[in-house]
């Protein structure tokens, strides 16, 4: 009796198996969705000063969130304030040369008429006032250089973001271009993933896409293809897998909307592409924009 118990339940556990696999398998082989397997794309922008001189302030630590357009860090503007300062005197004075220059020139016009002066004296005073000319341009031209450099005393963040290392401190004597901060963007979001060469006749850009993390019950987020690559390449290694090994594979590139900023970069996910007849996905698109 104790045996054909034990055999009857090895039966049921055999009928559960083969049902489990037969529903996993048609989860997985679904027709109408792509799985692919791909990370949130690495996005970094290192703030620089553009022009040299000593750090002065420094307005955000690591891991602060810095809005677009966020003044982060100014350095001593003394010597740049102080060759503007100069250049505007130096443009003050041409200036006032150059309103006696014509002014001479307006009397030796009534004066050459009579014979009171010679050519070339008229054509002395001519040369100066054109001279005095290009002097005020070459001076305002400099003044304006001057008053760039003073703006590029500070830095502005480009785009929203994270600092991920704050690389110098006030007191510092940077070059043009010495990293002062490392932002991480956080807007917008890409996903990089593959697909296999059959699936481009049915993806497109603009394709809707649910995206899901490794968090047990975590959220799905939504996005939509951006870009597809019109060049092939082998899969990277990052994504590889048995069937894809040896494969030639397209890049994708998904735009994902990020509500609760948790899709963080460098973190793997999973892309499910909604397979939909084209036109009622491109009507979609439109009612989206």
């Amino acid at each position: 009796m104790l045996r054909k118990l034990i055999i009857l339940f090895l039966i049921f556990i055999l009928i559960g198996l083969i049902t489990y696999h037969y529903f996993n398998e048609k989860k997985v082989h679904n027709d109408n969705e792509i799985i692919l397997f791909g990370n949130v794309d690495v996005r970094q922008v290192n703030l620089s000063f553009r022009i040299s001189g000593l750090i002065k302030e420094i307005y955000f630590e690591e891991g602060d969130l810095v809005p677009a357009g966020s003044l982060v860090a100014i350095m001593d503007q003394l010597p740049y304030s102080d060759q503007v300062s100069q250049e505007e005197a130096n443009v003050q004075s041409i200036r006032a040369s150059l309103n006696n220059a014509d002014i001479l020139l307006k009397r030796r016009n009534e004066l050459i008429g009579d014979g009171s002066i010679s050519q070339e004296d008229l054509d002395n005073a001519t040369s100066n006032k054109t001279v005095l000319e290009a002097n005020l341009k070459s001076a305002q031209a400099a003044l304006a250089v001057s008053s760039t450099n003073l703006e590029f005393t500070k830095i502005y963040s480009p785009v929203e973001g994270t600092i991920l290392s704050r690389i110098r401190e006030p007191g510092t004597v940077v070059r043009p271009a010495d990293p002062v901060y490392s932002l991480s963007v956080t807007s917008p979001v890409w996903i990089r993933a593959f697909v296999a060469e059959p699936y481009l006749g049915v993806i497109y850009p603009g394709m809707p896409a649910e995206i899901h993390t490794d968090t047990p019950g975590g959220r799905i987020y939504k996005g939509r293809i951006g870009f597809i690559s019109p060049v092939s390449e082998f899969t990277p290694k990052t994504v590889e897998t048995t069937q894809l090994r040896t494969d030639l594979v397209y890049r994708l590139r998904i735009y994902a909307e990020n509500p609760n900023k948790g899709l963080r970069q460098g973190m793997p996910v999973t892309v499910k592409l909604l397979i939909k007849p084209r036109e009622s996905s491109d009507e979609s698109l439109q009612e989206h924009k």
